[in-house]
């Protein structure tokens, strides 16, 4: 019986151990996005210096990410549209930053290809630096 008795204590106190509220469960999703919107923010940037003389490619990349921005926020729209008050959920914030988190990271993805140098050859890198 002590046995049982002890057991079930040390159960007991591992799950609540781990345990973790709703509000931390949102706050540690907000801050993996904010980890990936850092990352992007860095892409990006390493982006513009590396092809800095290339203006027109620039001039472009600017306006697309904007364009981007503006489709990421509409997405979200999408995905979670407004509602009356608490329609999602004391979960929604999480959710609404993991799909942030994850169209930044794609995006991300995409503009990182300007950071691979393309194999000499490649007819259809376009824009993106071949390699030396």
């Amino acid at each position: 019986m002590l046995r049982i008795l002890f057991l079930s204590l040390f159960f007991f106190a591992v799950i609540v151990s781990f345990g973790q509220t709703q509000l931390e469960l949102n706050q540690t999703a907000y801050a993996d996005f904010q980890k990936a919107d850092k990352e992007l923010n860095t892409a990006y940037q390493t982006i513009l210096k590396e092809y800095k003389k290339d203006t027109a490619f620039v001039k472009n990349l600017k306006i697309v990410q904007k364009i981007w921005i503006q489709f990421r926020d509409a997405e979200m729209k999408m995905k979670y549209p407004d509602r009356e008050k608490g329609y999602y959920g004391s979960i929604q914030p999480m959710c609404w930053s993991m799909y942030l988190k994850e169209l930044t990271e794609e995006r991300t993805k995409k503009l990182k290809n300007w950071l691979v140098s393309s194999d000499e050859g490649d007819v259809c890198s376009g824009s993106i630096k071949a390699k030396n």
